[in-house]
């Protein structure tokens, strides 16, 4: 490239010589007096001329590759040259030559597929690529695709991943073994896509979304399976009240016939019982804000008129 930057310089400064003498010939002619000469004029004319030639040539002999792209020549007598062109300003033949531009950049694209699972259950499934050509085969690229390769190509072998892929799980797998999925997808179509000489970056699944049915086929079943686990709460519930119950008996029985026994062997149970009720009963009217005037008797509390047992 400097060297070509070099040869450039020294062609644009004897172009500008050549129409400075062009010039000063024709000026010095007309000093003299006299009139220019028919070969001053022919003279200049044609330097002029020819410098228009020579800059159109140039012109057409340079192409520019700029930053992120690559280039291929097309040649009208050998065809596609194996040679491929670098970011910068390069020669060409004008005519007989052709550069073909490529961009070389991982550009994104989504891809939709619609296909069934192992259940028989439809699927639409969104596909995002990170995709780029291969610098060493683009020629082999132009000859076979094209400048259009990723359209040619991605759809189809996507698709074509994809469908043989979900075949292998069922609707519910899809959601529960994503990564899995995923990661098959990605290893199949990074083969299927080194074939045509394309690399991917990147191979990811954005969207899953089944059916209208399948979706409300879902939800029943989980409606289904809450209201089973409610109705398992409520008979665990019943059960644990049930045996509460029974305790609760069992308790009062065992209270109760301790209590005829107690009365049974000890009379002078009932007495401390009755001791209790009053003590409880003065309580009660004591913290009451009314007052209340009561005898021994209405309160139980006439103790010292029982003996064995017996109020007198």
């Amino acid at each position: 490239m400097s060297r070509f930057n070099r040869n450039a310089s020294q062609g644009g400064q004897n172009i500008q010589k050549m129409m400075q003498d062009a010039f000063k010939g024709s000026s010095g002619s007309g000093s003299g007096g006299k009139g220019p000469g028919a070969g001053s004029i022919l003279a200049g004319g044609g330097s002029i001329i020819a410098l228009g030639l020579a800059g159109v040539a140039f012109s057409q002999s340079i192409f520019n590759v700029d930053g992120g792209h690559r280039a291929v020549i097309y040649s009208r007598i050998s065809g596609v040259k194996e040679t491929v062109y670098n970011e910068g300003t390069h020669l060409m033949l004008p005519w007989f030559e052709t550069p073909v531009v490529y961009d070389v950049r991982a550009k994104p694209r989504n891809i939709a597929s619609l296909t069934g699972t192992k259940d028989l259950q439809m699927v639409d499934i969104t596909l995002r690529v990170l995709s780029r050509p291969s610098v060493s085969a683009l020629p082999e690229i132009y000859k076979t695709l094209g400048i259009d390769y990723d359209e040619r190509v991605l759809p189809s072998i996507a698709n074509e991943v994809l469908k043989s892929v979900v075949a292998q799980f069922n609707a519910s797998q899809l959601i529960t073994q994503r990564e899995k999925v995923s990661r098959l997808v990605r290893e199949q179509l990074v083969k299927r896509a080194a074939f045509f000489n394309l690399i991917l970056d990147d191979v990811s699944l954005t969207h899953v979304a089944f059916s209208p049915e399948f979706t409300a086929a879902v939800e029943a079943k989980q409606i289904a399976q809450q209201e089973a686990q409610r109705a398992t709460f409520i008979v665990d519930r019943a059960t644990q009240e049930k045996q509460s119950i029974i305790v609760k008996a069992q308790g009062e029985a065992k209270s109760a016939e301790l209590i005829g026994e107690a009365i049974k062997n000890k009379p002078g149970f009932l007495d401390l019982r009755r001791i209790e009720a009053a003590t409880q009963i003065a309580n009660t009217i004591a913290n009451s804000k009314n007052r209340v005037y009561v005898d021994s008797n209405a309160l139980m509390l006439n103790v010292n008129g029982m003996v064995g047992g017996e109020t007198k």
